[in-house]
């Protein structure tokens, strides 16, 4: 597994600061950045953060030291490990999304090629034809090399895993590693594992996966993918949601066409009539990625390191009200508030710190912030 260009790894110390602060309540991973650029190290903003939550109004349960060292304990229990986006094996397509995980948990894949990744995502309800595709898809893009990504989710997704088993597949959880579903997937699960490939999740063991983490969980499937294809998906879908992802994060995006009188096939010919790459054979796939670069745009920031913030007083109740009013429930980017609130940038992150562990507020793709009504 070839890791995140530039990585250096973290001491067994600052392991336990990172996983500590990502597990803190309302704590994800754009919070989780800007703690780090605002006091330089994640054992210097676990210090602050209880006197941020006093600000903020609302206590926060930070995790403590035994909690993380117990879920370490646990992960090895399960063969697994706690993988940092400073550690050399992190995956290394991941660094260039936005709010990129600071740590993941990963079972297996040391040998599989992390680098040369498709995403395979469909309908739950799959058709026989749409799994016959699937399957032809996934041996043909493994035969070239390529390691199949999925959501170990029923349908399509589940025939992507089996049909790659052999050639390398990586199925990326909504919950934690013991809380796999569908239950009647984890036998699958078990299956890669024994094949060579890999489970990944960025929640915690014993999570069990609600609803608004399967979003979380599809941004990781085309974040760790050159590209995505999609078989078979509705109109509103979750794999119409990883293909919108994808095209944030500057993806090739793929579509498998269908009939008109099928349901299923309706977001998938949607998404050709809005330039999609149409696929009738894994060629047209494998033509279109030997291109693809990850890191085509400067918008990625794959060598990230924390760019501390001045020291400066603490934004006053003024400052927070003159923010508020700039925010509303539509997405707006940092920058836009800084401008309209006439505030420091320094003011403002604080103030956003703040409001993001009060549960008050809530990132979109890393960029733009909302209030949470």
């Amino acid at each position: 597994m070839r890791g995140a260009p530039g990585a250096k790894g973290l001491s067994p110390a600052q392991r336990l600061a990172w996983l500590r602060l990502i597990r803190t309540e309302n704590v994800g991973p754009a919070t989780f950045r800007q703690l780090l650029n605002r006091f330089g190290s994640a054992e210097a903003a676990l210090d602050a953060l209880p006197d941020i939550a006093r600000r903020a109004g609302r206590p926060v349960h930070v995790f403590t030291q035994t909690e993380a060292e117990d879920e370490l304990a646990g992960l090895s229990r399960y063969g697994a490990r706690l993988v940092t986006s400073a550690d050399p094996d992190y995956p290394p397509l991941l660094p260039f999304i936005a709010a990129a995980p600071p740590v993941l948990t990963i079972a297996g894949g040391d040998n599989r090629d992390w680098q040369r990744t498709v995403g395979l995502v469909g309908a739950r309800n799959a058709s026989s034809a749409g799994v016959k595709m699937t399957r032809l898809l996934a041996a043909d893009l493994g035969a070239a090399g390529y390691t199949v990504i999925s959501g170990l989710a029923r349908g399509i997704d589940a025939a992507a895993h089996k049909a790659s088993l052999d050639t390398g597949t990586i199925a990326v959880l909504a919950g934690g590693l013991d809380r796999i579903y569908p239950s009647e997937n984890i036998p699958l699960a078990h299956a890669i594992l024994d094949a060579g490939g890999a489970l990944l999740t960025e929640m915690p063991l014993g999570w069990e996966p609600r609803a608004r983490d399967f979003p979380r969980r599809n941004r990781l499937v085309s974040g760790l993918s050159l590209g995505i294809v999609v078989v078979e998906a509705a109109q509103r879908s979750g794999s119409l949601i990883t293909a919108r992802l994808a095209l944030e994060q500057d993806r090739d995006v793929f579509a498998v066409p269908g009939s008109p009188l099928d349901p299923r096939a309706e977001g998938g010919n949607a998404l050709i009539k809005q330039g999609a790459h149409l696929v009738t054979s894994a060629a047209d796939i494998i033509t279109v990625l030997g291109a693809a670069d990850p890191a085509r745009t400067a918008l990625f920031d794959h060598d990230w390191t924390p760019a501390l913030t001045p020291e400066l007083p603490p934004p006053s109740p003024d400052d927070k009200s003159r923010l508020l009013v700039a925010l509303s429930a539509t997405p707006v980017a940092v920058d836009d508030l800084v401008a309209q609130s006439g505030l420091p940038a320094a003011n403002i992150q604080m103030l956003l710190l703040e409001l993001d562990l009060a549960g008050q507020i809530e990132w979109s793709s890393g960029q733009l912030v909302a209030l949470r009504y």
